[in-house]
């Protein structure tokens, strides 16, 4: 079957808020073996969504539309897919008792223009908002089936969860699951060809690379009649994937990030680490503490921005920043090994480089960077070359140190594998 997103709300067109729904909506629906081929994002008005309900109705089995169910007078969702569907509004009961009960448990009074979200299509199935007061609305016609979600993530996603997405289970007898394969420090040009065989000869499962900065992702996904069946398929394609990249994989689990792998290498060979910055300014240090219990390993850091801090802090010379240039993989290797002896660290990583807009020439252009990594005393260095603004530079650097701190580590110790099936 096939269903298509309707996000409703001006706010998303003038870009006030970022259309969390439609992603999420999306995953969801191919979670439970929907096809979803058109998204749709249009305002607070009744003329023009009743043009677009109209066309998804067309073309979809099932339109979901979220937002647009709230009690002003621009709220116009339920009101305009009543009408398109030919359906009259009428006060459902429990729906104002539950405003009511929701208003009273918090002492206060509901406004008049509440009693609206109380006014619901009739003959429809009705959704509860443990979250708010906009109950959801399922509107079942002849060929479609056209579902009304409130617009606040906390309510509309509780909601599909509790209600929607058991009801849309009940009309498809395939489910769709995806497993996801990270790889670092192989491009994204490089990845794509070593696959190519694969998605040259895809039909089910489907193979597909996306970039991500400092990383590839390959998404291995199949269709079958139960989540078991799907994942069946998949299970042969990413041993398949795991044979040819190697210990460049570093997760096949969705909510591991490049630093949670990088902090459960070091916790799992007892390392300490120590990060050495200078054009990321501490980005480093940062994408590491965002993993929880990082400070069992992490245990200090420095951002030594000008020369005179690299020779303090660091103990780099004073002849390898006159000879090389603080942007040299001289440097870089002196960082590396002062901060690993400063700070007495199993591991230290260094970054220094050129961010951006200003400051490069033709023998060092903007986006040159220099990583490296000192593992027990043992040291290596590698040159980049990044492009993109300042950011795009310092993000790219931050991923490459990561990714060159794990294969440093990898070198000396295996005591974690990479993408554990479940």
């Amino acid at each position: 079957m096939t269903v298509e997103l309707i996000c409703v709300g001006t706010e998303l067109l003038l870009g006030s808020i970022v259309n969390t729904n439609g992603a999420y909506l999306a995953e969801k629906c191919a979670g439970l073996g929907l096809s979803c081929y058109y998204q749709t994002v249009v305002g607070d008005n009744e003329e023009r969504l009743g043009q677009v309900l109209r066309t998804a109705m067309e073309r979809s089995d099932i339109v979901i539309l979220s937002g647009g169910l709230g009690p002003t007078e621009d709220d116009l969702t339920k009101e305009t897919a009543a009408k398109v569907c030919g359906k009259t509004l009428r006060m459902h009961e429990p729906s104002r008792k539950a405003i009511e009960k929701f208003f009273a448990d918090r002492g206060m009074e509901p406004a008049d223009n509440n009693w609206k979200q109380a006014m619901l299509p009739e003959g429809a199935v009705v959704m509860d908002n443990h979250n708010g007061t906009a109950p959801g609305v399922i509107i079942e016609t002849e060929k479609n089936r056209v579902i009304l979600l409130p617009g606040p993530p906390n309510e509309l996603r509780p909601m599909f969860e509790e209600s929607a997405a058991p009801y849309l289970e009940t009309l498809t007898n395939q489910v769709i699951c995806s497993k996801t394969v990270k790889i670092s420090g192989v491009s994204e040009s490089r990845a794509e060809t070593m696959v190519k065989d694969l998605i040259d000869a895809q039909v089910n499962p489907t193979i597909a690379t996306y970039a991500k900065t400092g990383e590839v992702h390959i998404r291995v996904t199949a269709n079958g009649e139960d989540k078991k069946a799907a994942m069946k398929l998949i299970k042969p394609v990413v041993k398949e994937l795991k044979s040819r990249f190697g210990s460049h994989i570093y997760s096949t689990e969705e909510d591991c990030t490049l630093e949670k792998a990088v902090a459960d290498l070091l916790s799992a060979n007892d390392l300490t680490v120590t990060c050495a910055e200078s054009c990321t300014g501490g980005l480093l240090s940062a994408r590491l503490v965002n993993v929880p219990g990082i400070s069992e390993v992490y245990k200090m850091g420095a951002v030594t921005y000008s020369n005179k801090a690299k020779r303090r802090l660091l103990g780099v010379k004073k002849s390898t920043l006159l000879k090389y240039g603080a942007v040299s993989a001289e440097t870089a290797e002196e960082m590396a090994k002062g901060a690993a002896s400063a700070f007495k660290a199993d591991v230290a990583v260094s970054v220094t480089g050129i961010a951006g807009p200003d400051g490069g020439t033709d023998e060092k252009p903007v986006g040159l960077v220099y990583t490296a990594c000192c593992v027990k005393g043992k040291i290596t260095v590698k040159e980049h070359r990044f492009l993109g603004n300042r950011d795009k530079v310092r993000e790219s650097a931050v991923s490459a140190a990561l990714s060159l701190m794990r294969g440093c580590i990898l070198e000396y110790y295996s005591k974690v594998t990479f993408g554990k099936e479940e």
